[in-house]
């Protein structure tokens, strides 16, 4: 048995090169042409493969080390039989040459191309090797933005390869002519700028390159070298461990110390694109959501089991219990919005005083007025009026009637930061979402100046996109005061925790139909059961009592809304 060492073939004009993966392992058998690291420039992400058969016995490469032509990736004892020539000359591809760019035009030379580059200017798909019919999966530009020469202006994809297709001039992007979806082939109108004379790039004369022998080409100048490029994604199967992002997007999560891994991408195909990581990265800030390297170090981290936070807290040792002796068990995890919500639970829970107040309130009124005017409303949607096709819900009037409760009592729209107590002049409702991902609070902005009608649209746009997984943080931040109900499902009172910084929460509950006395008889009324849990540093018995009572009369007339 003879050993080899496999090193790096060409791969273009590329220089240092970044490992991302590690495709084998010592010991493993691989074959001719088999990939064996991914490799990644700011670019292009690329597999290397393995110009001969046999078993590894030596990697050479670790994640993270930088690679060039030539450089040893592993030592092979290979099988004689099985051995294939290493890369001789003539099958490695030529390198790219530094300058070269996408072509203007297919059919214009150079100086022509830069004559015409004071005009309009159009860009057209590169030579990218022989793929046909790639498909176009993510825009990095829109119109009207400047873009640079060899800047990035598409993200396609073929079965073996993903890469970005760089733009051969420079100008304002007057016009993309692809979307995401389209397929594309060498020659194809990408975008018209309107030029800058002297922006395009030169064009040399030269062929594209050849391919590797044995390896998918994936030629695309200056932007993709010629070896087997990274695996397209399927989002059926499960990820190696190369997150389905272009090279750049990569390169702008590892900036900003971003997991990929931990991201859900709201792209094609499950795509994580730069808006998923900026929004990743505003929530981490914010708080709203925590990366699984801040939820193993923080104080609450095993606050789901009480682990070491109760040593913390000078309590005894959660209880650790093998459950499977006394029965079948199936072990699931937590999902994401369960890990994070539950350490935000459990901090509230043991900072904050909590006392909650419980009491009913006739809407038997209000409810009667919202069922007549959700009936109005589906006549006008008939007749044509779109308009009025809005549902009005309980919740909308309950949020309406506590901003106004809010207002009589500002303490409860305050939030405490150190020793002093901010009050704030604007009205933010949360309300609570039940979704399958877990519970999300979507925030109502400016519930002071909006009718019940326009709350109520607002509320199930939030609601829809909180059940798809696509809320912003934005969408779930600001928030003054919350609402937790439970009316669609049942119960008679319980306990909300409130959302820090906030200082109250109100929990509804489902409405029933009660015999109560009016002086002379008892009558049927609807009673809605309300539970008003208040920090205890902030505010007082007192001042919980009056604001349940406050609320119950604006509830029991709407009319109070308007003093």
């Amino acid at each position: 048995m003879a050993t080899l060492e496999i090193q790096v073939p060409d791969i273009g004009d590329f220089d240092e090169v970044s490992v991302i993966e590690l495709m084998v392992k010592v010991g493993d058998t691989v074959k001719a042409d088999q990939s064996l690291i991914t490799v990644e420039s700011d670019k292009a992400s690329m597999e290397i493969p393995s110009s001969a058969a046999g078993v590894v016995k030596e990697l050479k490469v670790k994640l993270g080390d930088k690679v060039k032509q030539g450089s040893v990736v592993l030592v092979l004892e290979a099988a004689s039989a099985a051995t294939a020539p290493v890369s001789e000359p003539k099958q490695a591809p030529a390198p790219v040459a530094p300058a070269q760019t996408a072509p203007v035009s297919v059919a214009t030379s150079a100086p022509a191309a830069a004559a015409a580059a004071s005009g309009p200017v159009d860009v057209r798909v590169p030579d990218i090797g022989d793929f046909k019919d790639v498909a176009v999966i993510e825009l990095m530009v829109k119109v009207g933005d400047t873009v640079k020469v060899d800047q990035s202006l598409i993200t396609v994809e073929s079965d073996k390869a993903s890469m970005e297709i760089p733009s051969s001039a420079a100008g304002v992007l007057k016009e993309l002519k692809v979307k995401v979806g389209d397929k594309v082939n060498i020659g194809d109108l990408l975008a018209v700028l309107e030029g800058t004379a002297g922006a395009v790039a030169a064009q040399p004369a030269s062929a594209a390159p050849a391919p590797v022998a044995g390896a998918a080409h994936v030629a695309a100048p200056v932007v993709t070298a010629t070896v087997a490029a990274a695996p397209a994604h399927n989002p059926t199967t499960a990820p190696v461990g190369l997150p389905h992002a272009s090279p750049s997007v990569r390169k702008f999560a590892r900036e900003l110390g971003v997991p990929l891994e931990e991201l859900k991408g709201t792209g094609t195909k499950g795509r994580i694109t730069q808006d998923d990581v900026q929004a990743f990265t505003k929530a981490v800030m914010s708080g709203a959501a925590q990366t699984k390297a801040q939820a193993a170090k923080a104080p609450a981290s095993s606050g789901a089991n009480g682990g070491s936070d109760g040593a913390a807290l000078g309590l005894i040792p959660w209880p650790k219990v093998d459950f499977a002796k006394f029965g079948p068990i199936e072990r699931k995890e937590l999902g994401r919005i369960k890990k994070i919500s539950g350490a935000n639970l459990l901090r509230n829970a043991i900072m904050i005083p909590a006392v909650t107040n419980h009491d009913d309130c006739d809407i038997t009124d209000l409810e009667a007025f919202r069922v007549s005017t959700n009936l109005e409303n589906e006549k006008a949607a008939k007749s044509g009026n779109s308009a009025s096709a809005v549902k009005v819900t309980m919740l909308a009037f309950l949020i309406k009637a506590c901003v106004s409760a809010l207002k009589k009592f500002p303490e409860f729209n305050s939030s405490l930061d150190g020793d002093a107590l901010v009050y704030k002049n604007y009205w933010h409702i949360g309300f609570a979402a039940d979704t399958p991902n877990g519970l999300m609070v979507p925030v109502l902005k400016d519930a002071d100046k909006k009718g019940v009608m326009q709350i109520s649209q607002e509320m199930g746009e939030l609601a829809k996109k909180a059940r798809e997984g696509k809320l912003s943080p934005a969408e779930m931040s600001g928030a003054t005061f919350t609402i937790s109900s439970l009316g669609g499902i049942g119960g008679r009172y319980f306990t909300p925790i409130i959302n820090a910084p906030e200082v109250a929460i109100l929990g509804v509950c489902k409405s029933q139909m009660e015999p109560v006395w009016d002086g002379k008889a008892f009558q049927p009324r609807l009673m809605l059961p309300l539970s008003l849990t208040w920090d205890h540093r902030v505010i007082d018995g007192a001042a919980a009592a009056r604001f349940n009572a406050y609320l119950g009369q604006i509830l029991g007339d709407f009319r109070r809304v308007l003093l």
